[in-house]
């Protein structure tokens, strides 16, 4: 789904939220979607609860009882239902710790990224004129930085001349993944601004004596909100990937914290993975259904919030 079609075809007015919620549960891919991501929610917060009835902290190791004489992992096991690590840590809490680390950064970032945007393409798009034209210019500017590069130089100057870190590396992914989402939210709402500033409502709102403001916050912004939200769920599982991106690349959440990026990343620095398959089945399953579960219903509230539908329902 890209962003030109969003722009092309707007969501419908706001409808009851009951109507809205009877629509998702309806259709297929949105109620698919929702039912993995609440799986996947649920997993993460349970993390410290698993780790506690296991007796298995996060980065924990457990040598005499995970990994036998050869130093090969066992499992899976009563005590390790997914078996451990080559260092001999539970699999399965770091999988869910890990899990809950792509959530509390990809949600945050996007977030950011889209209150930045909308307010960005809300200006630029209403006002036009410089305006738009300097809004437009940083757009172009951020969106042809390339990521890694950029991102890994970026958080390279995050390291303080001890060794150590100057800033939490966690919020410095947040800050660097929201650097490079919020252009793709601001170019969405320009084109939607674009759209709906030569609608009836617009012009009837203006032949009403409304102010500029009150018409972009009260009219404009309501209009551009649900098909905004929706490009949030699409763009989401796109930065959970771009966390476990930096993460595996070493310059993300630093070991040993959980990450399903630094744990791939440690499977490809180990061939243990050979006779213990969940060391890299288990994070790269939880990759998989987080970003499958967010696409799913990103593409589901796209088809409820469509016009068409919505007359189709109506």
């Amino acid at each position: 789904m890209t962003e030109q079609s969003l722009i092309d075809s707007p969501s419908a007015p706001a409808a009851h939220p009951a109507r809205i919620w009877r629509r998702i549960v309806q259709e297929g891919s949105a109620r698919r979607g929702l039912i993995i991501v609440v799986l996947v929610v649920l997993a993460a917060l349970s993390a410290p609860w698993v780790a506690h009835e296991l007796g298995h902290g996060e980065t924990e190791q457990f040598r005499d009882t995970a990994l036998n004489d050869m130093g090969i992992p066992l499992g899976p096991t009563r005590a390790f239902p997914l078996g451990a690590d080559d260092n001999g840590r539970d699999v399965l809490v770091r999988t869910l710790y890990g899990t809950r680390v792509s959530l509390l950064v990809a949600i945050p970032a996007t977030t950011l990224a889209m209150i930045i945007g909308l307010l960005v393409g809300l200006i630029g798009g209403y006002r036009g004129g410089r305006i738009d034209l300097l809004c437009q210019q940083v757009i172009n500017l951020v969106l042809s930085f390339p990521f890694v590069v950029t991102a890994l130089s970026l958080l390279a100057l995050n390291h303080s001349s001890d060794g150590g870190a100057k800033v939490d590396p966690g919020w410095v992914v947040v800050a660097v993944i929201t650097f490079f989402s919020w252009g793709y939210f601001a170019r969405l709402t320009r084109g939607l601004v674009l759209h709906l500033r030569h609608q009836e409502f617009v012009a009837a709102a203006q032949l009403m004596g409304m102010t500029r403001w009150h018409i972009l916050w009260r009219e404009i912004l309501p209009a551009v909100l649900p098909t905004v939200g929706v490009y949030w769920a699409i763009q989401l599982p796109t930065n959970i990937i771009a966390e476990a991106t930096l993460s595996f690349l070493g310059v993300g959440v630093p070991a040993p914290a959980a990450s399903l990026g630094n744990m791939i990343a440690d499977v490809q620095r180990s061939a243990m993975y050979q006779v213990q398959p969940w060391f890299l089945a288990a994070p790269a399953l939880a990759l998989f259904f987080t970003v499958l579960g967010f696409n799913s219903l990103s593409s589901g509230l796209r088809n409820v919030f469509d016009p068409h539908l919505d007359r189709a329902h109506g």
